[in-house]
């Protein structure tokens, strides 16, 4: 099962793509800031029923160096299949988009971040025919943000510095230098602080520091706790995953070479059961029609 804290260190990305050109400095690695970013399915699956998936998948469009592909996975402990897993995953996306891919793998565990950093050599040893070089982000990458100015300038930064340093003790420090940073947002920005909000809370798992950011943010930001936004943002979160999940099953039908109406696209696309897309999506990967994936006829 997939916890919160491997959701976090992966959705900050999505909510903000540029995060990633400063978070890789540390690493002394400079890529432009995008220009804009694009969402891309997650979905790695291959025409046969086998399911791949990397956590998120941007496309990246810099000023500078043109379009690349951003796959980030958050990891957080070693698997020792994980290497080969990123190897398809790299070139699959390559010759999928025809675009540079990068991985970003992040890590809020010191040991399974250096593990990560690994090159892995994929072919004979006298000639490697791939090489997985990910970038990886871990507690020992990224500094400890514990300014409240610092932090005001880049919040989701601070907000992924608290995540990879929850076990350290200086993350009751960053805790309070965020909370300081999300205090001095407008009340226009509610939604923005309710998001980095909750991936903080994600972010720090069950760790001891999860206790002292319920104490430090129940005094400073109950102002973004209301429950109407909490509804709001639950029914949103919801509607968007419903989303994805439709496209994922049209893409999968379309790479498939299944024929899909207007009406049915537009039933897929319309429904918002999570449970029914669920089981619609396990059908497409083997339906040889769009009426077998509605289970029409059995």
């Amino acid at each position: 099962m997939v916890s919160s804290s491997h959701e976090a260190l992966h959705r900050i990305f999505q909510e903000d793509p540029a995060l990633f050109a400063r978070a890789v400095k540390a690493l002394g690695v400079s890529f432009a800031e995008p220009v804009s970013a694009v969402p891309l399915t997650t979905d790695l699956t291959e025409n046969r029923p086998v399911e791949r998936r990397v956590d998120t998948l941007l496309r990246m469009e810099t000023g500078d160096n043109g379009s690349f592909l951003l796959a980030v996975e958050s990891q957080g402990k070693q698997d020792r299949d994980k290497p080969a897993s990123w190897a398809y995953y790299l070139s699959h996306l390559h010759a999928k988009y025809r675009l540079p891919p990068v991985l970003l793998v992040v890590c809020a565990d010191r040991r399974t971040a250096a593990w990560a950093a690994r090159h892995v050599d994929i072919g004979p040893p006298q000639w490697p025919s791939l090489t997985v070089r990910p970038l990886v982000l871990g507690p020992d990458q990224l500094p400890v943000i514990d300014s409240p100015d610092e932090a005001a300038r880049d919040i989701p930064l601070t907000v992924l510095s608290a995540a990879l340093h929850r076990r350290d003790p200086d993350a009751d420090a960053i805790l309070k230098a965020l909370a300081s940073a999300l205090k001095g947002l407008s009340a226009d920005d509610e939604n923005t602080a309710s998001i980095f909000i909750e991936l903080t809370e994600q972010g720090l798992g069950k760790t001891p520091a999860a206790e002292l950011r319920r104490q430090i943010m129940a005094a400073d930001l109950s102002f973004f706790q209301s429950e109407t936004a909490q509804s709001l943002r639950a029914e949103g979160r919801a509607e968007g995953r419903a989303e994805g999940r439709a496209e994922d099953i049209l893409l999968l039908l379309e790479r498939r070479g299944v024929v899909v109406s207007e009406g049915e696209r537009a039933r897929i696309v319309g429904c918002g059961d999570l449970d029914v897309l669920g089981v619609w999506f396990s059908r497409a990967i083997t339906a040889s029609s769009v009426a077998e994936v509605f289970g029409e006829g059995e």
